[in-house]
């Protein structure tokens, strides 16, 4: 059985020496976004935390997605940003997220964003405060499937009228693809090497 102490390290360790590899906006035609991995503790097991956004949406309307938004001016740093979007859109206060570390960043294709990722543990249970207007309903996806060999796997979708194969983690049917996808395999890659009894 797993402590919150035991994945704090575990994080830690892997973020200790890392740089993030960082995207530059030569031509200022990209949003600045960031979003938060919440990571937490379930009946002894590492798991982590979605969304599902709604059809509501400017963008990626209905697809499976990390908490997070765009950059504001009044931020003082692109954590900032990620804890208070993690908050607008899920309620988990800022003072409940302890940032572990920065993943690489990451472009969207169609929407064209640059998105700053980062680690985050939280308390679980939790009172999630889901913002509606946002977010469909929340997805948590124990680490044990997503560090599975068998994922991500290819996946066959219809976009915006044209079909292609992706990668994608696909869990009880939820598809995990595009930014986030690749977010993810960032991530479990990261992992993939370090934590152990996951």
């Amino acid at each position: 059985m797993l402590k919150l102490n035991q994945l704090k390290g575990d994080l830690k360790a892997i973020f200790v020496h890392r740089e993030p590899k960082r995207i530059k906006d030569r031509d200022a035609d990209y949003t600045q976004a960031c979003v938060l991995l919440p990571l937490f503790i379930r009946d002894g097991r590492y798991w982590l935390l979605f969304t599902r956004r709604t059809d509501t949406v400017e963008y990626h309307k209905g697809e499976i997605s990390f908490p997070g938004g765009v950059v504001d001016e009044n931020d003082d740093s692109l954590e900032r940003t990620a804890k208070r979007e993690t908050f607008e859109e899920i309620g988990v206060r800022e003072k409940d997220i302890e940032i572990m570390g920065q993943l690489d960043d990451m472009t969207t294709m169609m929407s064209r964003f640059i998105i700053h990722p980062f680690v985050g543990v939280i308390p679980f249970p939790y009172a999630f405060n889901i913002n509606k207007r946002e977010v469909e309903q929340l997805i948590e996806v124990p680490l044990r499937f997503l560090l599975d060999p068998s994922q991500p796997q290819p996946f066959s979708i219809d976009y915006r009228g044209d079909r292609f194969e992706t990668p994608a983690f696909i869990y009880r049917g939820s598809v995990i693809w595009g930014a986030t996808e690749r977010i993810l395999e960032n991530f479990i890659n990261l992992m993939r090497p370090k934590i152990q009894g996951y």
